[in-house]
């Protein structure tokens, strides 16, 4: 979007909606003003006049947050900041935060709170098979399991199958108590987890019990074909490329597949990652799809994006040579 200087006046359709388009004591209008300071911004009534550099893109910003507002989305700073971002990079927030992805035992929507994944959401949507790669907190699995169920209450998929490698941290499956099911569950944990916040504990016990939804590791797919089901293979990176390789080819009719992973966290002892260069291997397949996710998409609390931030730019091994 191109900077400009001409003067712009928003009228807000309500001064209902004014309390939260400024903030509670104007701290959505505060970080706006800190974030474009040669920009004029004057609210008077439902008015917002905007004059000096990017009045165009401030203008634009406010029109987004008001049609937010209108869709029902609560504004708090973070929902502000990632506007920004979005205005910046020419895309609009109206079109990425208001769609409904599936709606939690609670009643509450699940979206996409991010561009990216928005963009990730769609591949799911529109390809056989999905990788979506990032860093902690970027929603993979999380938006993953929300399609899944949004697929099986559309009748799209007939059950639910959520695999990943039991391989975690250095850490190995002798020194867990218990019987092998015992031992796996840490492992199998997130993705209970995730199921739960969607469907509830009851709807995902019953849906577990009448065998609608399987979690299982990742071992337990070899010599299976996988018709009309919604796979999801989690942590991916600990995947080998044998098993990799085994997995992406027990997919059946009627099947869709997401493969979540980060590649900078590869816990295999040899480090034989079956996801590590697996994009150039597949490019050009038809219905498949590689979606990166990256800091900006990090949806849990700041301080998880300013780790992955930093550990990106710096890396683990200045942690261990204590650079």
């Amino acid at each position: 979007m191109s900077v400009s200087t001409a003067a712009v006046t928003v009228v807000v359709p309500g001064s209902h909606l004014m309390a939260g388009l400024l903030g509670e004591r104007d701290s959505h209008l505060r970080l706006i003003e800190k974030t474009f300071p040669q920009t004029s911004i004057t609210v008077r009534g439902n008015e917002v006049s905007i004059s000096g550099l990017d009045t165009e893109l401030v203008g634009c910003l406010f029109e987004e947050l008001t049609g937010l507002l209108q869709g029902g989305e609560d504004l708090d700073l973070v929902v502000v900041s990632r506007s920004i971002d979005m205005v910046r990079s020419n895309e609009r927030p109206t079109s990425v935060l208001t769609e409904d992805i599936v709606r939690v035992s609670q009643g509450r929507p699940v979206r996409a709170k991010t561009s990216g994944q928005k963009r990730y959401v769609d591949a799911i949507r529109d390809n056989v098979i999905t990788f979506g790669l990032g860093p902690a907190g970027t929603g993979k699995s999380w938006l993953a399991i929300a399609m899944a169920v949004q697929a099986l209450q559309t009748k799209t998929v007939q059950r639910i199958i959520l695999t990943r490698p039991a391989v975690e941290a250095g850490e190995r499956l002798g020194f867990l108590p218990g019987d092998l099911m015992a031992k796996l569950d840490p492992y199998l944990r997130p993705l209970y987890d995730a199921l739960h916040d969607m469907v509830g504990a009851e709807g995902a016990q019953k849906l577990t019990e009448r065998q609608v939804v399987e979690v299982a590791p990742l071992a337990y797919m070899r010599g299976r074909t996988l018709n009309n089901s919604f796979i999801i293979l989690d942590e991916a990176q600990n995947a080998t490329p044998e098993q990799m390789k085994m997995f992406l080819t027990r997919i059946g009719f009627g099947s869709r597949v997401v493969v979540t992973g980060d590649t900078t966290q590869v816990d295999i002892p040899d480090s034989r990652s079956g996801l590590v260069g697996l994009e150039k291997l597949l490019q050009g397949i038809e219905g498949l799809a590689f979606v990166h996710l990256d800091t900006r998409d990090v949806v849990r609390h700041k301080i998880v994006a300013d780790i992955v931030a930093a550990y990106e730019q710096k890396g683990i091994d200045a942690v261990n040579n204590r650079a």
